[in-house]
């Protein structure tokens, strides 16, 4: 099952540039890399990245992930996949522009 994590631009251009990252500030701050569910992305989006524009959508496989990933309760008591190690670019699926188009971002099929 996909998992997803969203880049800001200038991100996801230095992870492709290095081939691994420990990810955005937020997730430097907390030591490990946020992710989200397909059912969850959406929300986070919305929450985090309002009207933000050049973000970039990564699903990323958690199957290779799954001995580094814990699911920990965050926001209104949800279990969300949190990295503990660098995302590698092996580790990514597919990416996809993310733009604002009006008041939310458009998703791709996910």
């Amino acid at each position: 099952m996909p998992i997803y994590k969203i880049f800001r631009a200038p991100e996801w251009e230095a992870m492709q540039a290095q081939g691994h990252t420990a990810g955005a500030p937020i997730d430097l701050t907390d030591g490990y890399v946020h992710l989200s569910t397909a059912a969850q992305v959406e929300d986070t989006a919305a929450r985090h990245f309002a009207g933000e524009q050049g973000l970039v959508l990564l699903a990323v496989d958690d199957a290779v992930m799954a001995p580094d990933i814990r699911w920990e309760p965050s926001r209104g008591g949800q279990l969300f996949p949190h990295l503990y190690r660098d995302l590698r670019m092996a580790d990514v699926l597919w990416s996809a522009p993310l733009p604002w188009e009006g008041e939310r971002h458009r998703f791709p099929p996910l």
